[in-house]
């Protein structure tokens, strides 16, 4: 029963507040329960409307979410388009990717100083990698001259064949010698493309070293990390 009088009684307000003619708003906080808020917005054609939650009808329009004293508590944006909803995915991703990328550069360039806390540990480690490829290259560079050596007898024999076929023997001692160089060749390029590897990587870690030695944060872009460095 207490419950039907209530209702009975702001029933009875909100006739009295329209009958005198009151805004909306203020037939809506009569209405209203204490505590809760009230969502208000003006529609399409201009009507301002109440309601103790989001208005469907305003869903493309701002809306102000008031308290129960009819002061401002925030105000929910029009809702998004499709392709509105995208274009702001879409930057939220690139965000994500862009704090991602930072974190990952800043690991890195703590790695970095780990590995090498001095220009001198840089240089050694580098002289540690390419050492072990140039042993590699040695040893191609040397069986290369040795299958250069064991042709010779081979070539000298093959000339007693001038104009006819090579006894299948010498034919397969050629043919292997020849696959032997060409593959020794091709281990040479490779192993001289990775000295080549090697030594760009060091280069550009060394780059990056110099900035960081001299004072720049890790994960710092390489301008603020130039603006960093001491003048000198």
């Amino acid at each position: 029963m207490k419950a039907v009088r209530l209702a009975a009684a702001a029933f009875e307000t909100c006739v009295l507040l329209l009958v005198l003619g009151a805004h909306p708003l203020t037939w809506a906080q009569a209405a209203a329960p204490a505590g809760r808020s009230i969502y208000t917005c003006v529609s399409a054609t201009g009507k301002t409307l109440t309601s103790d939650r989001l208005i469907a009808d305003c869903s493309g329009r701002e809306q102000r979410i008031l308290n129960a004293d009819g002061s401002l508590n925030r105000i929910v944006p029009p809702s998004l388009t499709g392709e509105e909803r995208a274009r702001v995915e879409e930057h939220e991703r690139a965000a994500s990717a862009a704090r991602n990328a930072k974190i990952e550069a800043a690991r890195r360039d703590r790695s970095l100083l780990t590995r090498y806390p001095s220009e001198a540990a840089h240089a050694k480690a580098r002289a540690v990698a390419l050492d072990s490829v140039h042993k590699l290259l040695r040893a191609s560079e040397g069986r290369l001259v040795e299958l250069a050596k064991e042709r010779k007898p081979l070539t000298a024999d093959a000339e007693f064949y001038a104009g006819k076929p090579l006894p299948p023997q010498l034919k397969a001692r050629l043919d292997a010698n020849d696959v032997s160089t060409e593959g020794q060749r091709l281990q040479i390029e490779s192993q001289r493309a990775e000295l080549d590897r090697i030594n760009k990587n060091y280069d550009t870690e060394f780059q990056r070293l110099k900035k960081l030695w001299a004072g720049a944060s890790p994960g710092a872009p390489e301008q603020q990390a130039d603006a960093s460095a001491p003048a000198r």
